[in-house]
């Protein structure tokens, strides 16, 4: 009887070390197959992620070259446009074709850099200028006040009384007496305003001169020849030379 008692305790003892230890089997198989699983789905997770990524870079880097072929394809349009608007314009705009039809010259006799100066500034202020059909030009207008911002510098003038004095800008009536003379030659520039100075000068014929003082005497003339007129000034410092060309329409 007690022999029997023996192995049914045996036999529950094992029993119960076998089911403990199909326990942990279960149980430890179960965590690995998990632990598995998990560590799986984290590298699917990340590769994917990776994918992600990578074609996240690249569809950015495809938009990038689109926007700067784009960018590049609306500046060329923008410069073809600027040209044909150019172009049109160029069009629009009357073309002539300059014709000279007077010039003179006047020597400069006097050697004083203030009024080699003077002359300088005046002669590039008044070349180019164009006066059109039927306007007026006026000299003081378009040269302007003498003043030492412009660079005029004081050189010998006549006072009402016809002594010489010095004053900004001496030297510009050489300039005016000069574009004088060249109009003359034009009977269809009509010389409306015109001052002689008050004492003679060495660089034209008496009566031949065109004083000038801005405010006081200016030198005018119309134009009426039926055509544009450009007017063309220079100076190489030995003499003044001005030129009148007519803009004739091609």
């Amino acid at each position: 009887m007690k022999k029997n008692k023996s192995w049914i305790l045996l036999i529950v003892i094992l029993s119960v070390l076998f089911g403990v230890g199909v326990y942990f089997y279960v149980t430890t198989n179960n965590n690995n197959n998990q632990s598995n699983y998990e560590a799986d789905r984290t590298s699917t997770a990340d590769n994917n992620q990776d994918n992600n990524n990578a074609t996240q870079e690249q569809n950015n880097s495809t938009e990038n070259e689109i926007t700067e072929e784009q960018k590049q394809q609306e500046e060329e349009n923008k410069q073809k446009e600027a040209k044909a608007q150019q172009q049109q314009e160029q069009q629009k705009q009357p073309q002539y074709k300059e014709e000279q039809i007077s010039t003179f010259s006047t020597k400069i006799y006097s050697k004083d850099s203030a009024r080699q100066n003077n002359i300088k500034i005046t002669c590039n202020t008044l070349n180019n200028t164009t006066v059109k059909n039927g306007a007026t030009f006026s000299f003081c207008n378009t040269v302007g006040k003498a003043t030492s911002a412009k660079g005029y510098q004081e050189a010998d003038v006549y006072d009402h009384d016809g002594n010489k004095t010095k004053g900004l800008g001496g030297g510009n009536c050489q300039v005016s007496s000069t574009l004088y003379n060249a109009v003359l030659a034009v009977p269809s520039l009509n010389v409306t305003e015109r001052h002689e100075h008050s004492n003679d000068v060495p660089y034209v014929k008496d009566g031949k001169d065109a004083a000038v003082a801005y405010g006081s005497y200016d030198f005018k003339f119309v134009n009426n020849t039926g055509n544009d007129i450009k007017i063309k000034a220079s100076t190489d410092g030995a003499s003044v030379t001005i030129s009148i060309n007519s803009l004739k329409p091609i």
